[in-house]
């Protein structure tokens, strides 16, 4: 089961605009952050899921996954894209609700989120290996210091890198000038996807609108002149060709 952390009972999470959800607030602000703290929603769960399946014919611990995250559930919607989650002890893999994904990153270098990270890099880069003929063996190091890259180049441009990019890149991680067939990666799409699709609540980002002014009349009046323009010269009489 997952580990348990007594203040940690609730948290109230936004819609960010890249699609993903982000911590607002949360009820253990002692040992968390909130500042770029991401949390995994049902669908991106779900997919997770799906793509550690390719793993199980190398090794693949689900006790690691389910360990690796705290277990919350919807439990208010408050509008404007927020919702307010509760703390529930369900086994994520197992559970019926609609399961949000919070990592355990209170020991960042030796936590159960860490032992995630290094067993999923170890198997991929097995699975890479097995499936892919290259010159040369690929090592965890080479896939660690790729992704390293782009997480760099993120935090550089002023952007925080989800919990959901930085797992799906490892788990759909090869180098690049190689690919693998479409059944060696396994199919994306499930129907327990689907039923989640179904149940999710509908939440619209809040959208603040922009009062006009006289600036931004400029194209609408530019068109207004142009078909009065043209009215007018069509209302002109016309020569009597018999003339010319």
């Amino acid at each position: 089961m997952a580990s348990v952390s007594p203040k940690l009972d609730w948290c109230v999470v936004r819609l960010g605009e890249d699609g993903n959800w982000w911590v607002e607030e949360i009820s253990d602000n002692v040992r968390w952050d909130v500042d770029g703290l991401g949390i995994i929603d049902p669908r991106q769960l779900s997919h997770m899921i799906e793509l550690c399946d390719p793993l199980n014919d190398y090794g693949f611990d689900r006790d690691i996954l389910e360990n690796a995250f705290f277990a919350f559930g919807i439990e208010n919607d408050l509008g404007e894209g927020r919702i307010r989650l509760s703390r529930f002890r369900d086994n994520i893999l197992e559970s019926e609700e609609m399961v949000f994904a919070l990592p355990d990153i209170m020991d960042e270098d030796k936590g159960p989120y860490a032992d995630l990270l290094n067993h999923i890099t170890r198997l991929r880069v097995k699975m890479l290996n097995d499936l892919i003929d290259f010159k040369q063996s690929l090592t965890i190091e080479e896939l660690e210091e790729e992704i390293r890259e782009n997480q760099n180049q993120a935090y550089m441009e002023g952007r925080a890198v989800h919990f959901f990019t930085e797992i799906s890149s490892i788990l759909e991680y090869v180098p690049e000038g190689f690919e693998l067939d479409q059944d060696e990666e396994g199919s994306s799409a499930s129907s327990s996807s689907e039923d989640i699709d179904d149940d999710f609540p509908d939440i619209e980002e809040s959208e603040e609108k922009i009062e006009e002014d006289e600036t931004m009349r400029w194209d609408e009046d530019e068109e207004d002149d142009f078909e009065e323009k043209e009215e007018s010269e069509d209302e002109e009489p016309r020569e009597d060709q018999s003339l010319i």
